[in-house]
């Protein structure tokens, strides 16, 4: 498993829907987390992404060190599916997706992932799983890291 973490200042997820353009998740402060899932992905890696993502020290504290975590630095959490981190990029001028988990194994990991984020009391918007979405973000930094489990 996959995720993809930018600290962000705001940052959030627009799809078209027949009402035009619907914005499905929004926050401020925090971490937009675009979570990739993998063929031998399970709950037990899924909770050890959560737990790493919501535990990774990357906000500031009053020494301008990253030292702090999500919840310390009382940062909301927007979660994007994104298959295209499981890519194998190693061969070739086109991406090959082998590698990745089906949509059905990819979407109950995805919402499980969210679930169990919420359920460690963080605050937790989501994109829409299999749409086409329009992700903006002030990315704070930069700090972009990659944390696979």
């Amino acid at each position: 498993m996959i995720g993809l973490i930018q600290r962000v200042t705001r940052a959030s997820v627009t799809i078209d829907s027949e009402q035009g353009q619907e914005v499905t998740g929004s926050i401020n402060t925090g971490l937009l987390v675009l979570l990739g899932v993998e063929r031998d992905d399970d709950i037990e890696k899924m909770q050890k992404l959560a737990k790493k993502v919501i535990g990774y020290r990357v906000f500031s504290d009053e020494n301008g060190k990253m030292n702090l975590n999500l919840q310390q630095a009382g940062g909301e959490l927007l979660v994007v599916s994104q298959f295209t981190l499981a890519a194998d990029t190693g061969r070739g001028l086109r991406p090959s997706f082998s590698s990745a988990a089906t949509p059905d194994q990819a979407n109950e990991l995805y919402e499980a992932f969210v679930a169990y984020c919420r359920e460690l009391g963080v605050t937790t918007a989501t994109g829409s799983f299999g749409a086409n979405m329009k992700v903006e973000l002030v990315n704070d930094g930069p700090v972009t890291f990659n944390l696979q489990v």
